[in-house]
């Protein structure tokens, strides 16, 4: 259905991968993964035909229909919601506009009937049920959205992505491409789209960070690390296994050529001048020349070592939320109460746009309720990550410069602290305004490390970060000593960390259960991340 044939592909003087040949079958949906910067949106494009490689090519079979999961969420403001979905469908968008414009012009001489007639031509081969009005409504139903002749440039931005997937997945094309398509999505949705892409007949390649998620839909790793593109049969629990087998396997085949290198150039060292060895000597000069010992490459894949810890001892009185209300053009919550307590570690779920992120930042102090109060502990000092993180961190102070504060004054500490969470020493003299948005979360998350706040306020950490430095994140969180308030939608940290979960539900419902997400997911079978 579509091979990769020789392809290489650099980005400036930086080789990204080569020698990559792929055949990517009917059936089959491939997780794209790889660190940040290893080329994994870059190889999606060339497999969608939107960049050309340095070298090699792609060969699509005829015939078959591409889909590409649109990025620019702002490209439809002036369609309706269902139009812009039925744009996935081109030719059939065409189709259905022409007729509507030729029925409203009431002028149907012969021209006009014949035209009408071949755009029901058209229509009927793209849509045999006519029935793609209902399959757009399905569609919309199952990701939120109700008015569905809203026009796009009343849409909240965090649902104009929500559409874009729509869009991709209604013409149902043989071929997929994704990247990152459960972005803005809440734990339904993604359950919904686990399972349409699940029932997908096609061929499909996606990048995703959501570790569950690759393990519910991916049947094909594609791994983009050492400069390749390897392939590996199984989901992400699978691939790990598999690479770090081939990994260790790698390692003791070129140990034992090293071994045999050393043992060869010691007897060659020692019998060269020796007439009677000579022979052997030459003999084992030759087998030295045919030894094939790879050059160790340098993955790509690293793991930030995230550690927080605590300046001061808590005391009895953490936090308590009493009696708040918040209502913008709908309640978000009223009169909520909770009480947090020692080694309490707390996820906040729901739905977009039910208020996660204001009460996160009542929590912390940016927002007043309309009514209640938050009562904080003498000892607590909280730390807190906001989610619009990447719009705050601006401007030209280098890395070190802009983590020093009144109380960060040790530049050694800083720039061990920097190391830890993969800037190099070339890398920390960079502009915080240049970094990428994954760059500028391992920023925040490096001043939290050194603020050592007791307590946590977290809002969607996770967000342009690698599952490298997820798992780690989520593994700190389950570390730390101190509380713990985290905004999320990944289910992989959730169930790492959180041993309370905190429901916001709409309209002003809130659930507060104290357990694991995975014990309240099965009491509660429509619970929201």
């Amino acid at each position: 259905m579509l091979e990769v044939k020789n392809l290489l592909m650099r980005f400036n003087a930086q080789l990204l991968f080569e020698d990559v040949n792929l055949k990517l079958t009917r059936g089959n949906r491939y997780g794209l993964i790889g660190a940040n910067g290893a080329g994994k949106s870059t190889f999606l494009k060339i497999l969608a035909g939107e960049i050309e490689a340095n070298s090699g090519e792609i060969v699509i079979e005829n015939g078959l229909k591409v889909g590409v999961l649109g990025q620019d969420q702002f490209a439809f403001e002036n369609f309706s919601v269902k139009d812009a979905v039925l744009y996935g469908n081109k030719r059939l968008y065409d189709a259905v506009k022409e007729k509507e414009k030729l029925y409203m012009s009431e002028e149907f001489t012969d021209a006009v009937n014949d035209r009408l007639a071949q755009l029901e031509m058209i229509s009927a081969e793209e849509d045999p049920s006519y029935e793609y009005e209902v399959r757009i409504e399905k569609i919309l139903s199952s990701l939120g959205f109700s008015d569905f002749e809203k026009p796009m440039s009343e849409v909240e931005n965090s649902d104009k992505f929500k559409v874009l997937l729509a869009q991709v997945l209604f013409p149902k094309p043989d071929i997929l491409f994704l990247d990152e398509p459960t972005n803005n999505l809440d734990i339904n949705s993604i359950k919904w789209l686990e399972n349409e892409l699940n029932r997908h007949e096609g061929t499909m390649v996606l990048i995703s960070h959501d570790r569950h998620f690759l393990n519910a839909v991916c049947t094909h790793i594609l791994d983009v690390d050492f400069k390749k593109i390897r392939q590996f049969a199984g989901n992400y629990d699978d691939w790990y296994i598999a690479s770090t087998l081939v990994a260790k396997q790698h390692e003791m085949e070129r140990d034992k050529k090293l071994k045999e290198k050393e043992e060869l150039e010691k007897f060659i060292a020692r019998f060269s001048a020796n007439a009677s060895k000579a022979r052997q000597a030459t003999s084992r000069q030759k087998q030295l020349n045919k030894l094939d010992i790879e050059e160790i490459k340098v993955s790509s894949r690293r793991d930030p070592s995230i550690l927080f810890r605590t300046k001061r001892d808590i005391g009895n009185e953490i936090l308590e939320v009493r009696g708040i209300s918040k209502t913008y053009d709908k309640v978000l919550f009223e009169n909520f109460s909770f009480k947090l307590e020692k080694n309490d570690k707390v996820a906040i779920i729901g739905a977009n746009g039910v208020g996660k992120s204001t009460l996160a930042k009542i929590i912390i102090g940016e927002v007043a309720p309309d009514s209640g109060d938050v009562h904080v502990g003498a000892t607590i000092e909280p730390s807190y990550f906001a989610q619009d993180t990447t719009n705050k961190i601006t401007g030209e102070l280098k890395l070190y410069e802009w983590l020093q504060d009144e109380n960060n004054k040790d530049l050694n500490e800083i720039r061990k602290c920097l190391g830890r969470m993969l800037f190099s020493g070339a890398e920390q003299e960079k502009s915080v305004g240049s970094l990428s948005g994954g760059e500028k979360h391992r920023l925040m998350l490096s001043r939290l490390m050194l603020e050592r706040g007791n307590l946590l306020v977290l809002d969607e950490p996770n967000n342009h970060l690698d599952l490298e430095a997820i798992i780690a994140l989520g593994e700190a969180l389950y570390k730390f000593g101190g509380n713990v308030i985290c905004v999320s939608h990944d289910r992989e940290l959730i169930d790492a960390f959180a041993n309370r979960i905190i429901h916001l539900k709409g309209n002003g419902e809130v659930v507060d259960f104290k357990g694991t997400f995975e014990e309240y997911a099965a009491m509660n079978e429509g619970a929201t991340a």
